[in-house]
């Protein structure tokens, strides 16, 4: 079975969705499907670029930029994106290459004419990986108001959606927004939970043992920090409990807010704070390794749901998490549920002091939650799962 995974991120980009596709390319390869990642690359000063990464095929065609500009350039170069990977696609080897199955990832939404090209002139099935809706999120988090712009987007959005044989959405909670869509007897709509590979731990150029917080009790967030994480809580926490000198905090990453939250912890002077930028996906579980408590954080104006990929990564490794999120969001029933961490929904400084407090309690006397986090990784979140999912939806009909 051939497949073509199509997406807008794949490294050496070190973005989480870059590595759920890396990890979701060699299980495929792992498996036995012969696979091939297309995605843009604006750094190309040639039409195309054919290479191999682990055993799998990736093919780079030349596109506009789209990541680190401002929203109106961003969506121009978007809407651009897929006629251009499709011009310079013709221009490749794998111009008249026939797929068994067309695999994309959303975000972006706008990948929708590739695959349809390639799905109609393969006469294969289609599965759209979709972790997050937009525009609803960015209407959500103040971005976009119901005007012009928004009914821009639901088009691009509805076209994606109508290329789909199959769509697999993060949570059940998602699964309501896509009744309109389940008007054809093969459309297909199921929930596919996120997935992390295991990765071994090589160590990490941040050595907490020779910074400020050496000796302390680590909160780590690592990942993106922009407007719909809602991260001003997290550093409130770190204000109320400053007075603590066996607790430390580590922001590692970037973002649009990544700065201003830097600023922020500087301007009024929380010496228990550290930052950091991003560092390679290598490097993390070496950093994990050396912090106690993942921190989870999502802007509680969310109406949309999903489980963000670093709760993954702190599962994988053992970290239970302390998580601020979105009324109603299916993480907060998997946290309780599984025991592994705690959990707040009203963007409240003092309820989330509460339950930071209840769960360094926790993690002194509970030696067995460290497991739960471990177990519950391989149960839900192995790329192998998806993989199987994904295959099965691709060859059978509804």
């Amino acid at each position: 079975m051939r497949l073509a995974l199509i997406a807008d991120a794949y490294p050496p980009m070190r973005s989480s969705g870059a590595v759920q596709l890396r990890d979701l390319s060699k299980e495929f390869l792992r498996q036995g499907f012969l696979t091939t990642v297309l995605v843009p690359s604006a750094e190309l000063d040639v039409p195309w670029l054919l290479e191999e990464m682990n055993g799998v095929q990736v093919l780079r065609l030349k596109a506009p930029q789209t990541k680190d500009i401002g929203y109106v350039r961003r969506t121009a170069c978007e809407l651009l994106m897929p006629f251009m990977m499709l011009r310079n696609l013709q221009k490749s080897p794998l111009a008249k290459e026939s797929w068994d199955g067309v695999v994309w990832y959303s975000p972006t939404i706008f990948l929708g004419p590739i695959v349809n090209v390639l799905k109609k002139a393969s006469k294969c099935r289609s599965y759209l990986i979709i972790r997050d809706i937009f525009p609803e999120w960015a209407v959500d988090m103040g971005l976009l108001s119901r005007g012009l712009a928004y009914r821009f987007f639901k088009v691009v959005e509805s076209y994606q959606y109508s290329v789909a044989d199959v769509i697999g959405v993060q949570t059940l909670a998602n699964l309501s927004y896509f009744d309109h869509w389940m008007q054809s007897d093969q459309q297909r709509l199921e929930v596919l939970q996120n997935w992390l590979a295991d990765e071994p731990d090589t160590g990490c150029s941040i050595v907490v043992a020779e910074g400020p917080l050496a000796g302390r009790k680590i909160f780590v967030y690592a990942g993106n920090m922009g407007v719909a994480q809602g991260m001003d809580v997290l550093l409130d926490l770190a204000e109320n409990l400053q007075g603590r000198k066996d607790i430390g905090f580590l922001f590692v990453g970037r973002g649009h807010d990544a700065e201003r939250l830097r600023s922020k912890a500087e301007t009024s002077g929380l010496n228990n704070v550290v930052f950091y930028d991003e560092i390679d996906p290598a490097e993390i579980p070496g950093l994990y390794a050396q912090c106690h408590i993942g921190l989870v954080a999502l802007d509680t104006r969310h109406k949309t749901h999903n489980i963000p990929g670093k709760f993954l990564s702190y599962m994988q490794y053992g970290l239970p998490v302390l998580a601020t999120i979105n009324p109603g969001n299916d993480l907060e029933a998997l946290i309780k549920t599984e025991r592994v961490g705690r959990v707040c929904s009203d963007a409240s400084a003092e309820t989330l002091l509460q339950q930071a407090e209840e769960l360094l309690n926790t993690i002194t006397v509970d030696s067995e939650i460290s497991s739960r986090c471990k177990s519950l990784s391989a149960r839900l979140f192995s790329p192998k799962v998806a993989v199987n999912q994904i295959i099965s939806a691709l060859r059978s009909p509804k």
